[in-house]
């Protein structure tokens, strides 16, 4: 169990009375041989939607006693696990309670309910349940437990009169819950991207969900693999949207794969937030209105780097070239660099593009096109992710003892950084990757926030500029989501989104969305890797 439930799971538990824990145990013991096990997994679902509220609402009042709350949740407990024929099965019963009760707190929190309330319906579950109930021979398991859960309706009845929940119409948008998905590679050899960008957003829903959601709405992600090739995104799209029927997109991985993705969000006029690439084909002028980015472009991130290699590495143009993934997002890389070179007046015809296809580490044409460049090239801007960028580094550190390699964020810093120190410091030491959040080894209050959420929601897992590009793509749009009220829709959304100025969040920059404007920010921050495979700031200007 997560969240709340982890405090409830202290030793002292079995001190407790088990009376209404036992005559659950009873009925499901006795009928085993002839219930189904989704019948008792039905049946204490029901249970949860019931008994969690009152538990959730009981933590939110501090005047009432904590004894009280985990007794009655470490008996509910001993009935997830009872009723559960796996861990899976148990699992998905615990999370299932734990935002039953995230709903209790958010009752009390915006006031729905008040505290005197939530004492009288405690009191009510612990006489309910403190009576043990029989099951009669030959009746199923769900029966019996439905005798319980009739007993404990009457105690989760409100004594006085509720607020009507706020409801809504929109796809993916319930009285508890916002469905939100995410198409990226969760296999492959980029695997490591789509893990990280749905860990960053997963930590910040979490987060919020932890302090009652968003009006009193939990918010979840749904996650589909396409194994970031173009041609299984769109499954993996119409899945989350028609199946998983997801309210907006979040976090999409890739280039390539936002050429078929976008499309199919514009054409069903759902909201694609903060996708995890820079490329153009996301930021169009008037901008579409469904696509919003929170990130800098290549374009941006490229600009800096060619700036920083010819004023402050002081190189020649014709020392620079670019090797770039053989698709979509190195084109966006490339080009990103060639207007570089236009806006400073220079030849943008004759820059070098060593290429290798996506998915592979296949870069020895790369290298091989590179030995024969006369001038030599002393620096190289790389468009690609972490296993190619450090393959082509090892083929060409000793080729080229003095070569400047740079990257744009995409590339994946922890993996590419963890790569080369695979082969040895000499391999990483100087390395560059630009990056469209701040130094995750800093101290601002972004970091800080991130760094400690991270490590309440999953610990021991390490900071990663990825996850925490994910993790604050997620938080503008909660603050969106916020602002919007509890009655939105997509389109209020979008509105709300459209107004929304100098939004704060500790970065160092603010954020700004306008009507001509759906990219919040446009800060790039220098990082180069040390001798330690840990990565120190760089002035780029």
């Amino acid at each position: 169990m997560t969240g709340y439930a982890s405090d409830i799971t202290q030793a002292r538990s079995s001190r407790w009375p088990a009376r209404w824990a036992t005559a659950l145990f009873s009925a499901l013991l006795a009928t085993a041989a002839s219930a189904a096990p989704a019948d008792n997994i039905n049946v204490v679902r029901d249970l949860a939607s019931r008994v969690g509220p009152i538990i959730g609402s009981a933590l939110a009042c501090p005047d009432i006693a904590q004894y009280r709350i985990l007794t009655a949740a470490n008996k509910f407990r001993a009935v997830i696990k009872e009723a559960s024929p796996n861990d899976s099965d148990r699992e998905d019963l615990a999370r299932l309670f734990d935002r039953y009760v995230s709903d209790g707190r958010a009752a009390v929190t915006t006031g729905k309910i008040n505290c005197g309330v939530a004492e009288r319906q405690l009191a009510d579950l612990e006489q309910s349940i403190s009576t043990p109930s029989s099951a009669p021979a030959g009746s199923s398991a769900a029966s019996a437990l439905s005798g319980v859960i009739a007993s404990a309706a009457a105690a989760t009845a409100p004594t006085a009169p509720l607020p009507q929940p706020v409801t809504s119409t929109a796809r993916g948008v319930t009285d508890r819950e916002i469905r939100f998905g995410i198409v990226g590679p969760f296999s492959g050899a980029s695997r490591e991207l789509g893990r990280q960008m749905k860990l960053g957003i997963d930590t910040a829903f979490s987060r919020i969900n932890d302090a009652g959601g968003v009006d009193g709405r939990t918010l979840r992600l749904i996650a589909a693999d396409d194994g970031y090739e173009p041609a299984r995104t769109l499954a993996a799209m119409k899945q989350l949207y028609e199946k998983d029927q997801v309210f907006a997109y979040i976090g999409n991985v890739g280039t390539p794969t936002a050429a078929v993705a976008v499309p199919y969000a514009l054409e069903h006029r759902t909201l694609f937030f903060g996708a995890f690439t820079g490329a153009n084909i996301l930021r169009n002028d008037p901008p579409d209105r469904y696509v919003f980015n929170y990130r800098a472009s290549y374009a941006e991130e490229t600009d800096a780097v060619v700036r920083y290699l010819l004023k402050i590495r002081r190189l020649q143009p014709r020392q620079i070239a670019v090797f770039a993934q053989q698709d979509a997002y190195g084109d966006a890389g490339f080009a990103g660099v060639a207007k570089a070179f236009r806006s400073l007046g220079l030849n943008d015809g004759a820059i070098v593009r060593l290429n290798y296809k996506r998915n592979t580490v296949d870069v020895d044409e790369a290298v091989n096109l590179l030995r024969v460049q006369k001038p030599a090239i002393k620096a190289v801007v790389m468009v690609a992710t972490y296993r190619a960028a450090a393959k082509f580094i090892e083929k060409t550190r000793d080729l080229y003892p003095g070569m400047v390699y740079t990257n744009v964020s995409f590339v994946g810093s922890t993996e590419l950084a963890d790569e080369l120190m695979l082969l040895g410091p000499r391999f990483a030491s100087g390395v560059i990757v630009t990056q469209v959040v701040p130094a995750v080894g800093g101290y601002s209050s972004a970091v800080l926030e991130y760094k400690n959420a991270l490590a309440k929601y999953f610990p021991g897992e390490a900071p990663d500029y990825v996850s925490f590009e994910g993790y604050v793509a997620a938080n503008v749009l909660i603050q969106g989501i916020k602002r919007a009220g509890p009655q939105f829709d997509t389109e209020k959304l979008i509105d709300t989104l459209e107004n929304m100025r100098n939004l704060d969040l500790g970065l160092g920059a603010a954020l700004n969305f306008g009507r001509a404007e759906h990219q919040a920010s446009h800060k790039i921050w220098g990082t180069a890797i040390d001798e330690n495979g840990k990565y120190q700031p760089v002035e780029l200007e």
